[in-house]
């Protein structure tokens, strides 16, 4: 990407997830020790995390489109950075328990709430339209490098010197993510016009939303794969400690494994210049499959090898739906389209990391992977079903012909 803010900007982001994603495994390890190896208090972290995402995301697309997006994200990161110390030092003192693990969860959440649609759509500020498509891959390319250094680095500072480590190196990764936005020219990015504060801008967005089949349909289908299949945080957990018998490391190493996929899946989208719908529907129907598959696995090494093409299909699915909602959205509601967005795809996780974790104990971790393939192959089957109906043609017809087209803005 030849723009110089979003170099900037993605640089940040490379730093910042890498600790990111250490800490995710690091938490996951930490609750996991806390409460002997409960399945539901993970998923029950995890899904305290997510749970404001379900409450307030909308208001946080609202304040995306109030506000200047860059002078959020220098608030929202520096209040991210601050509540990993916390987390660092409650470990590293020896204190923590269960719930103040929980309680910084959420509270990460709630922040999370205000920074994640201001994030997705400062992209389209940096780089413009046109470019908007390949920036939202790339995006998603860096933050699937992170996601295979963070959990492999991850797992070798747990082993060497501790949990607590990985919570203060995420706290000092903030600091890149700053500086990138300090040093940026502003007078190069692309800003859109703010919305004024006034009434029934919540109702606009959903009706927005409403008037268009393809686009609640993408919608609906995020939050059936989201919620029910890509729960891997707490499944590779679970199958690493609790089928296969492994430590931090190995479990680091299933992370890193799902990451590298999912960073081939990113690099494969940069290169297409239109999302389509046939390799949406096509991609999860893939990842429902082989996340069934990766839950048969009989020894570690072959869930390992299947969770590459795993990570690649999910990543392909998440970066079309992604890319098809904010081009196929009017610059003056994206901001809330995209809180929606965020809300069907994190939102469903205090109602699906606790159920995997519930699922999980009762009939194996094996189950938890096989019901989400299963819910995410039947979700994308019934989509392609209404989509066709909805535009009066058989869904095979449908699926050929039919591409997510731009509108204009």
């Amino acid at each position: 990407m030849s723009t110089r803010n979003y170099r900037l900007f993605a640089a940040g982001q490379v730093v910042s997830n890498t600790g990111t994603w250490m800490q995710r495994v690091a938490q996951d390890w930490l609750v996991l020790q806390l409460t002997h190896g409960s399945g539901t208090a993970l998923g029950l972290a995890i899904g305290l995390q997510f749970l404001p995402q379900l409450l307030f995301s909308l208001w946080g697309g609202v304040i995306a489109d109030r506000y200047r997006k860059r002078n959020i994200l220098l608030g929202t990161q520096a209040i991210m950075g601050m509540l990993a110390l916390v987390l660092g030092v409650l470990a590293l003192t020896g204190v923590v328990t269960v719930w103040q693990v929980y309680l910084l969860a959420f509270v990460l959440g709630l922040v999370a709430v205000v920074d994640s649609p201001a994030r997705q759509t400062f992209v389209a500020e940096m780089v413009g339209r046109e470019g908007l498509a390949n920036a939202v891959a790339l995006n998603s390319a860096t933050f699937n490098l992170a996601r295979i250094t963070g959990p492999a680095v991850a797992g070798l500072v747990i082993g060497a010197v501790g949990i607590p480590a990985a919570f203060l190196i995420n706290a000092a990764s903030y600091a890149a993510v700053l500086v990138g936005l300090k040093l940026m020219r502003v007078s190069e990015l692309h800003p859109v016009t703010r919305i004024p504060r006034a009434g029934g801008q919540l109702r606009e967005a959903l009706g927005y939303v409403k008037a268009r089949p393809e686009l609640w349909l993408t919608l609906a289908l995020v939050f059936f794969v989201a919620t029910f299949g890509m729960n891997f945080q707490v499944t590779t957990a679970l199958m690493s400690r609790g089928v296969f018998h492994m430590g931090a490391a190995e479990f680091g190493l299933a992370s890193a494994m799902y990451a590298v996929g999912a960073l081939g899946g990113a690099l494969a989208s940069a290169r297409r210049a239109r999302p389509g719908m046939r390799l949406l529907l096509t991609a999860a129907f893939a990842f429902g499959v082989l996340e069934t598959i990766a839950g048969l696995m009989p020894v570690f090494w072959a869930f390992l090898v299947m969770l590459v093409p795993t990570g690649l299909a999910v990543m392909l699915f998440t970066i079309t739906a992604n890319s098809a909602t904010q081009l196929s959205t009017t610059a003056a509601v994206r901001g809330r389209v995209m809180g929606l967005y965020m809300l069907v795809f994190l939102g469903g996780a205090p109602l699906g990391s606790p159920m995997v974790g519930w699922v999980a104990e009762q009939f194996g971790a094996r189950m938890s992977l096989i019901a989400g393939g299963v819910i995410s192959a039947v979700a994308a089957v019934g989509v392609a079903l209404l989509l066709a109906r909805a535009r009066g043609t058989s869904a095979r017809r449908y699926l050929r012909q039919t591409v997510l087209a731009r509108s204009a803005t």
